[in-house]
């Protein structure tokens, strides 16, 4: 089980995996892992894959390695930075999917975000999985199967996962990545069980930083104006980790361009290769901007935990004397208790219920491609108007 070691919380589906891999046996042309974000999908699909193109035990490592660079000759990978694949990327996926492996035992397609498919790219993959090569397996990735089109998901053996629990994913960075046990514990917890979240917060400082002032904006909201401030601030703090992401990769991703082209560093582009380099500016910007919107989302995720924290400590307050309990709830936020009982102590768990609601309303809301500034500025909005709202239901209450 070593070589599945690094997969936590899914002992299930990693049972599962090991038997369709194991040589000798007759996997499934196309499998289906679902499960909530941060629970690892992509991770289990390389590590399946290597399992699938190694000859044998000793090999798989090696091979894992291969795969996990995107460098291995019988792993096809589609992936999208943008907001959905391109139907010109899947039929290029799907051609090559017809080539016998050139090492290993099988060739193995992984689609991460296959939700990210528009119906007519779906059906470019649909005919490939109807007629499936007798050597190559495919692997897709998605949050649910209601994601997919129902010919997708009636072709493929689903596999779900759970989400895991943030102690084996504070086990999980201490011993991989010999992360202080505290600060794996910290992370994992902030991270509400994503894996790559609560990697990134536990190596990442300036990660940890923005997160931290993320809470401590919205904490400090009283007024309208304190709320326009925070959605500006807020806009802000996202803006600077998505370019955080995205620089490196995308100087990398110019210099490997480069050298493919046989153009040396420094140099200029000849006139005949810039409408490649054009492309991948392009499909740069693109990344940009969904990384921004990324970007949002997790700020949304970390102020829906702290307005959960603060209704959970509302709601659990003796109801005669107003002080909290003897077993209070467990914080997500533990840092910010003192903050958090002050709130829950002013703070109704009707308001507390209605600024959550207004925090998921806002991820709704950038999902479906609204300015992400005006959707921080009406969320925060609706936290101040709130107050309103509570006054009038307890000035009723009075009456």
């Amino acid at each position: 089980m070593e070589f599945w070691g690094e997969i936590v919380g899914q002992a299930a589906a990693v049972r599962t995996l090991q038997r369709a891999s194991e040589p000798g046996g007759a996997p499934a042309h196309a499998w289906l892992i679902t499960g909530p974000p941060g629970s690892g999908r992509s991770n289990l699909a390389y590590r399946f894959a290597a399992a699938l193109i190694a000859r044998d035990e000793a090999d798989r490592e090696a091979v894992h390695a291969q795969v996990r660079a995107r460098t291995h000759p019988d792993l096809g990978v589609l992936t999208t930075q943008a907001s959905i694949i391109k139907i010109d990327a899947a039929r290029e996926v799907v051609a090559g999917s017809y080539y016998a492996p050139a090492e290993g035992r099988y060739r193995v397609i992984v689609i991460e975000d296959a939700d990210r498919m528009t119906e007519h790219t779906s059906n470019v993959l649909l005919k490939a999985l109807e007629e499936p090569p007798e050597r190559t397996i495919w692997v897709l990735c998605a949050p649910s199967e209601a994601d997919l089109l129902p010919t997708i998901r009636s072709r493929a053996r689903s596999l779900r996962l759970i989400t895991p629990q943030p102690e084996e994913i504070a086990g999980l960075l201490a011993e991989r990545d010999g992360v202080d046990p505290v600060a794996a514990e910290r992370a994992a917890r902030l991270a509400q069980s994503h894996i790559g979240m609560a990697r990134r917060l536990a190596g990442d400082p300036e990660a940890m930083a923005r997160r931290d002032r993320t809470v401590d904006i919205a904490l400090g909201i009283e007024t309208l104006g304190d709320a326009m401030h925070a959605a500006s601030a807020l806009l802000k703090v996202a803006e600077a980790d998505a370019a955080a992401m995205v620089e490196q990769l995308d100087a990398r991703e110019r210099e490997d361009a480069m050298r493919s082209l046989g153009i040396a560093a420094g140099a200029a582009i000849p006139p005949q290769m810039r409408a490649q380099m054009r492309a991948l500016e392009e499909d740069q910007k693109r990344r940009a901007k969904r990384s921004l919107a990324d970007g949002i989302d997790r700020i949304l995720t970390d102020l829906l935990s702290l307005y959960r924290d603060v209704l959970l400590s509302s709601m659990c307050r003796d109801a005669e004397s107003g002080e909290p309990s003897a077993d209070g709830p467990a914080l997500v936020n533990r840092e910010h208790a003192t903050r958090i009982g002050e709130l829950a102590e002013r703070w109704s768990p009707e308001r507390a219920l209605s600024v959550v609601t207004a925090v998921e309303t806002a991820r709704e809301r950038l999902q479906r491609a609204i300015t992400p500034g005006l959707v921080l500025e009406a969320m925060f909005a609706a936290v101040v108007g709130s107050a309103l709202a509570d006054r009038r239901m307890n000035a009723g209450a009075d009456i």
